[in-house]
């Protein structure tokens, strides 16, 4: 493996195109391919064991130009193959409206019911998403479930796709730290049920409130579709059905702030209870 023999100039390059084609749902469903873009994201990336196949770079568009060397010489000794490219080579690559020059290809990282069950203990939370539309709320789901400790998100009947770029770029990489299961609804409800999970359908049409009800013990947060809702399986099935209160003329928020709402409560009884620590705050300089 290495670097290329030159710096990939030509925009008919195949590496490129095949890049290029990964932007198409088709052919990432068809290669089990996925793209990532930012320092930020390829890095949290190889810091949770992710390995991509390949890793352009583009020396001309680093922000800092002092952090991305190294990044490249880790991913390069793990495996990957590494390219330089032109800006004009990348920039046609990149889906990013300011590329950072930064731009890896690998697996798509898979997670099954099977696979999360023995991690699952007895405070455990996860999140199930339900036909969420847009990616750059699943993005944020991930990122919100991984800042409030998640142990998992559930994915049911998608109506995106979860290796969108820009369900990537909006979890901030935490797509390769969080486990992201895909099932269908009428999967996932007997098996929360036969671990003993408590779910939880968030709907506006509850009379209890979020804060009233007790999120310590194993709870599976349940959002659905930015539209719609929830589908009639978990509004009739679920244990209980909970409410953000709306003080305002709005009678519903946007289903990643929702799930931000409900998780950070979870997270306030956790510390509350003795059963979640926070680390130490952030120093004032601290490199996200």
């Amino acid at each position: 493996m290495g670097d290329a023999p030159a710096e990939i100039t030509s925009l008919a390059n195949p590496r490129v195109k095949s890049v290029v084609k990964l932007r198409q749902r088709s052919h990432r469903d068809e290669t089990g391919l996925m793209i990532s873009e930012g320092y930020r994201e390829i890095k949290r990336a190889l810091d949770n064991g992710y390995v991509p196949t390949q890793l352009f770079h583009c020396a001309e568009l680093f922000l800092k130009g002092t952090n991305e060397p190294a990044l490249i010489e880790r991913a390069r000794a793990l495996g990957a193959e590494t390219y330089s490219c032109s800006a004009p080579v990348f920039l046609k690559m990149a889906y990013r409206e300011r590329p950072e020059g930064l731009l890896a290809v690998g697996p798509q990282p898979k997670a099954t019911l099977e696979g999360i069950a023995p991690k699952l203990g007895p405070h455990s939370l996860v999140v199930v998403a339900e036909a969420i539309e847009k990616p750059g709320n699943l993005g944020t789901i991930l990122r919100s479930a991984d800042a409030a400790g998640a142990d998992a998100v559930i994915v049911c009947d998608r109506c995106t796709d979860i290796y969108n770029p820009n369900v990537v770029r909006a979890s901030t990489g935490m797509i390769f730290s969080m486990p992201v299961v895909e099932c269908a609804s009428a999967e996932c409800l007997p098996f929360l049920r036969g671990l003993g999970f408590r779910t939880l359908a968030a709907t506006p049409h509850a009379d209890a409130l979020h804060f009233e009800v007790d999120l310590t013990g194993r709870t599976a947060l349940i959002v659905g579709n930015e539209q719609f809702g929830l589908s009639g399986l978990w509004m009739d099935d679920a244990d209980l059905r909970v409410r953000i209160p709306m003080l305002g003329k709005a009678d519903s928020l946007n289903v990643s702030a929702a799930t931000t709402i409900l998780l950070f409560e979870a997270v306030r009884q956790r510390v509350a209870a003795g059963i979640a620590t926070p680390p130490p705050a952030l120093p004032e300089h601290h490199d996200a």
